[in-house]
């Protein structure tokens, strides 16, 4: 006697069903989610631009001036996410004299995809401020 019992189990439509109901949730949530997303990649501009400001300090404890080259610095750009690395923004000194600096880090990647690219700003007295908002 061979009996055969049926093991339950979800059925092909049924997973596809519900497949279909997450991605409308997803898509629905998305659009809400995108500042959120935004705000917490845009810590990654204010960390460096933080430690390019101790960096630019030291030098000028040293030096009694403000560097405009990253590398005398000693400042390493990460790699960017457009050249297969996990930079957002790029990191660049705007000006730099014997009485201040101003330096800049510049989004790359446009988080909502609405033309606008996040920008924020540092100078010398640790001013850290959001100059373009994505």
């Amino acid at each position: 006697m061979n009996h055969r019992r049926k093991l339950s189990a979800f059925s092909l439509p049924e997973l596809l069903v519900v497949l279909v109901i997450m991605g409308i949730l997803v898509l629905i949530a998305l659009p809400n989610l995108m500042p959120l997303i935004s705000r917490a990649k845009s810590t990654e501009a204010q960390q460096q631009l933080v430690f390019l400001h101790s960096l630019e300090t030291s030098h000028f404890y040293t030096y009694s001036r403000y560097s405009d080259n990253l590398d005398e610095l000693g400042f390493e750009q990460a790699t960017l996410v457009s050249d297969g690395g996990n930079a957002n923004y790029k990191i660049e000194i705007v000006e730099a004299t014997e009485k201040g600096f101003k330096a800049q880090a510049v989004a790359i990647v446009d988080f909502d995809r609405d033309g606008t690219y996040d920008t924020w700003e540092i100078d010398q007295d640790k001013n850290l401020r959001q100059v373009i908002k994505d």
